[in-house]
């Protein structure tokens, strides 16, 4: 039983939480190829963070997965090509996650790292948003913002979230898996595979990875092998998908633990033949429409498949979802979740959510308070078999 005493003391700690500020950790960088677009998610994050409520701890990992701490992790991410000798100067250098965990932990030894109240990750593909760092916060006992190890995992690995959409009776486009290992064995069987089941035009994707990155649309056979280069030299599974006539790109962003909700939709229009890197980041011509020039009755539906994604992968907190609606058939398809999805001020995900009543400043704050309710509400699940008194 607890005595008086200890519940005096809980609501002492309690009431000191709520009068001091919230201690942020928001973390960036990491060791995938959307390293850079990470670092301007970060930036625009803590801009946009109101410091009379937030205490903010910049924490950076270098493309080395060297993790800094202290000092202006940022600054030093962004200077350019970097030297162990420069990085010395500046922030804390870790040698690797384990390292940093123990700083985290609460109890553990001191540390350049102040007692967080929660992490906000910041991170972009594997790596940081497949699964492994939202691991090492659970060890570390401490809240953050975004879905947790399994939805994840499931979410960056573009096969096994097909497999679990369309085991959720989601509409998505025909698609294979392939391996790194099967494409070298025997690249004539693989391609003979890819255009019988799949035809041309298709795309050919690293199944884990984002914003783009090693994306090839083919048109032909001749066309499929170096394809497959450029995917297998991002990642050892592949996944080819066959492309939906006239598609339009649509997006939905969704906000919430077990009851999410969703925004408005949007269209994007590349100034490219599909929406790849160069379209994402650097093209002026590619267009963001808000809200998507859509039916009523379609708006409906891409609001009600991005909550069933959602939830199909056990999400939480943040995901974008993203649709192809075919302007030849009118069919309407789920691409992918992204569980951390771009932050930037010119991001869809903020965006959408800016056209549909929530400020950037505002959807901050709502999702750091989804990262504590979780939490909170995993604390609630016994870990032992019997009641200890």
């Amino acid at each position: 039983m607890v005595s008086k005493k200890q519940a005096a003391r809980g609501k002492k700690q309690a009431a000191g939480r709520k009068a001091r500020k919230v201690r942020v950790g928001v973390l960036f960088g990491g060791q995938s190829g959307e390293h850079e677009i990470s670092l301007l998610s970060a930036q625009s994050v803590m801009r946009a963070m109101d410091q009379d409520k937030y205490d903010i701890v910049p924490i950076g990992i270098t493309s080395e997965g060297r993790w800094l701490t202290g000092g202006d992790p940022l600054k030093a991410l962004t200077g350019g090509q970097m030297t162990m000798h420069k990085l010395l100067e500046a922030p804390v250098v870790h040698r690797s996650a384990l390292e940093v965990s123990r700083a985290l932990v609460p109890g553990a030894r001191p540390s350049r790292i102040p007692p967080l109240d929660v992490i906000f990750p910041v991170l972009h593909g594997p790596m940081g948003e497949d699964g492994t760092v939202q691991g090492l916060l659970e060890l570390a006992d401490i809240p953050y913002v975004g879905a947790g190890v399994a939805a994840s995992a499931v979410g960056m690995d573009k096969v096994v979230m097909k497999d679990v959409f369309r085991a959720h009776g989601l509409p998505i486009v025909p698609y294979l898996a392939i391996l790194r290992s099967a494409w070298e064995h025997d690249l004539a069987a693989v391609m003979a595979q890819i255009e019988t089941r799949l035809g041309f035009p298709c795309f050919v994707k690293p199944a884990n990875l984002g914003s783009s990155v090693g994306i090839t649309k083919v048109h032909s056979l001749v066309e499929l092998d170096a394809a497959l280069v450029e995917a297998a030299s991002f990642d050892r599974k592949l996944v080819v998908e066959a492309a939906v006539p006239q598609a339009r790109e649509i997006e939905c962003s969704v906000l919430g633990n077990d009851d999410p909700i969703a925004s408005v939709p949007g269209e994007i229009k590349p100034g490219r033949e599909f929406y790849d890197y160069q379209a994402k980041y650097f093209d002026e011509n590619t267009e963001l429409i808000i809200p998507a020039p859509i039916s009523d009755e379609l708006i409906t539906r891409v609001r009600d498949l991005a909550v069933r994604a959602f939830r199909a992968v056990d999400c939480a907190g943040m995901a974008r979802a993203d649709f192809l609606l075919s302007a030849e058939t009118g069919e309407l398809y789920v691409s992918e979740v992204n569980t951390i999805p771009g932050f930037t001020v010119v991001s869809m995900y903020p965006k959408l959510w800016e056209a549909s009543g929530i400020p950037y400043p505002e959807l901050i704050d709502r999702l750091i308070e989804l990262a504590l309710e979780r939490h909170a509400d995993k604390k609630r699940s016994r870990t032992r078999m019997t009641n200890v008194e």
